[in-house]
């Protein structure tokens, strides 16, 4: 997953903020699996009262129901957490070229990305192996070794990027199944 459901700036916290700010658990809820409302909606409920008390309570409260909400929607994802990362951290090309497709409703700029990168990636593997596979022919063991590899590595990478494009959105083949086996994050079971 990009590194920004889990990051002060990712679209899990700003969903998280919005419902602290407005009162209303609903607008985060979508971000959890079903699975994970009741434990975040208790969550919601503790951290309203608590944030009230004083500037510093609503700090400490707003960042526990944070870490709560992304906790549970990575595990819906089948993700590890390792706490929340700080917001600015960046998140690549990819990300915000997909986000403004979504905004934009075209995806045309994404796909050129996307074709575009893995394009040349696989033209300068191939270049390499034709390169190696020429300087091979009648040398010895040492250059057909190499060649030999890099002809292996672009099987292996182009099959790689073959399943990836084929695969579910998080990378789980048994995704479902390993969402119910991730209930159970760091000793804490969902409601």
């Amino acid at each position: 997953m990009p590194p920004h459901c889990d990051s002060m700036d990712g679209p899990v916290v700003e969903a998280a903020r919005k419902a602290l700010d407005s009162g209303d658990v609903r607008s985060v809820l979508p971000f959890v699996p079903e699975e994970g409302e009741a434990e975040v909606t208790e969550a919601f409920e503790k951290v309203i009262k608590v944030r009230a008390h004083s500037p510093q309570a609503k700090d400490v409260a707003d960042r526990h129901f944070f870490e709560t909400v992304v906790r549970i929607h990575r595990a819906g994802e089948g993700a590890p957490i390792s706490g929340l990362k700080p917001a600015g951290l960046g998140h690549g090309p990819v990300v915000p070229v997909a986000e403004k497709a979504i905004e934009t409703g075209s995806a045309e700029a994404l796909v050129k990305l996307l074709t575009d990168t893995v394009g040349k990636l696989i033209m300068e593997r191939f270049e390499r192996v034709m390169r190696l596979k020429e300087e091979a022919s009648g040398k010895g063991v040492k250059e057909m070794r190499e060649y030999l590899e890099a002809m292996l590595g672009l099987e292996v990478y182009s099959h790689k990027l073959y399943e990836c494009a084929h695969s579910e959105p998080h990378g789980e083949d048994d995704h479902h199944e390993h969402v119910a086996q991730s209930r159970n994050i760091g000793g804490r079971r969902s409601r």
